[in-house]
């Protein structure tokens, strides 16, 4: 299958210009100044891109695609993400994630529905694990999934700072960091622990002492929702200067961030004003998560649901309100999570990659058309490929 892509701007992220890119089954086959059709004897889909930028398909490295939440029992249980939730959202590649149920939402469900989803047309890895500690693996250990598991290639999402996690030592916390690391070695992968920050001001704490303490790099660590709270942020600020990665959540709600949580495309600017490396940072969706809401003695008084369509809306508003140039800005959902997770296939417009892009209209930035593996799943705003179950 041939798709010849004409008369685009490539952000690879980093700005290319005006050039042409052929597309050769699920790969980029050649990037131009101008590749022209054959008169005869191939068959090739033509997509004119003028006006439009072309740039790499979104990562959402965390998101909950079996569903999340049940804080408020049963009833509360998110639904599972749907294809056309990530590919309107221009996301190409996920990472799916357990959050505080470690029960009821298995790891074998995890792995069928990253298969499921890689069926539809999408890429899909997953972390092995949930907020609890011991995690709970699929084959009894977390250097045996990461090995053999082709689908896993870390850990977590392990909860800290959080009333609801397991409250780990830093014993039990280098013992996984090592685990994922060795798994990580021996397979190619990045066998990163992702780690979810809450509320508390414990903050980063153990994961800083099993750095001081241990021989395990800090980037073995990829916490997330650092914008949670401001105090959080000024720890992630530290945390970043001292060589960590940060992740940013962007699904959130007005109440959030009237009570102090800071909006990802103001984080993202803050932390460049403050010196802290674009490489350094992400963002993701924490889609289909449980947004819950919390008094003061732990009871829980509401409960929204996470959205994959607030990962690249972010990066509009950082582009669009912040100032942050397009292939700076792009980069947190891009090459950046490429880079941390070694997805080597992913992340940037280049020959031998995987043709997963998306056609921004220049004017502006909105989603125009989402290629994934060299397929078209939108166009002109509207997904022609829909999920098994999808009306």
């Amino acid at each position: 299958m041939l798709t010849l892509i004409k008369n685009g701007e490539i952000c690879a992220p980093q700005y290319l210009g005006k050039k042409d890119l052929l597309i050769v089954d699920s790969k980029i086959g050649y990037i131009a100044d101008e590749i022209n059709k054959p008169d005869q004897f191939v068959d090739m889909k033509v997509i004119n891109a003028e006006g439009k930028y072309i740039v790499p398909g979104f990562i959402d490295s965390h998101v909950h695609i079996t569903g999340g939440g049940g804080e408020g029992s049963y009833r509360t249980r998110t639904p599972e993400l749907k294809l056309t939730d990530a590919t309107l959202a221009g996301v190409t590649t996920i990472v799916g994630v357990i959050g505080t149920d470690g029960t009821t939402r298995t790891m074998s469900n995890l792995i069928a529905k990253a298969r499921a989803l890689e069926e539809e047309g999408i890429t899909c890895y997953v972390h092995t694990g949930s907020y609890q500690v011991p995690l709970k693996t699929l084959t009894g250990t977390i250097e045996d999934d990461i090995i053999l598991i082709d689908k896993i290639i870390g850990a977590g999402e392990v909860a800290i700072a959080d009333h609801r996690s397991s409250q780990p030592t830093a014993e039990e916390m280098a013992k996984i960091a090592s685990a994922s690391r060795i798994g990580g070695l021996l397979s190619g992968k990045a066998g990163i622990v992702n780690i979810h920050v809450g509320d508390s001001y414990d903050h980063l704490k153990i994961i800083e002492k099993v750095v001081a303490e241990t021989d395990i790099p800090i980037r073995q660590f990829y916490p997330t929702h650092i914008n949670r709270n401001p105090h959080l942020f000024e720890q992630g600020i530290k945390f970043a200067k001292r060589g960590g990665y940060v992740d940013f959540t962007t699904s959130t709600i007005p109440k959030f961030l009237e009570e102090g949580e800071v909006k990802c495309s103001i984080a993202l600017k803050s932390m460049l004003d403050q010196g802290v490396d674009i490489s350094q940072i992400t963002f993701t969706s924490d889609g289909q998560a449980s947004l819950p809401d919390f008094n003061e003695f732990g009871e829980l008084v509401g409960l929204k649901i996470g959205k994959v369509s607030t990962l690249y809306q972010e990066v509009y508003d950082a582009i669009m309100s912040e100032g942050i140039p397009p292939e700076i800005a792009l980069r947190v959902i891009t090459q950046n999570p490429a880079s941390i997770l070694k997805l080597s296939q992913k992340g940037m417009v280049k020959e031998g990659k995987d043709a997963d892009l998306v056609l921004l209209n220049k004017v502006d930035f909105t989603i125009d058309t989402v290629i994934a593996l060299g397929k078209v799943m939108v166009e002109n705003g509207t997904a022609i490929v829909k999920g098994t179950f999808e009306d």
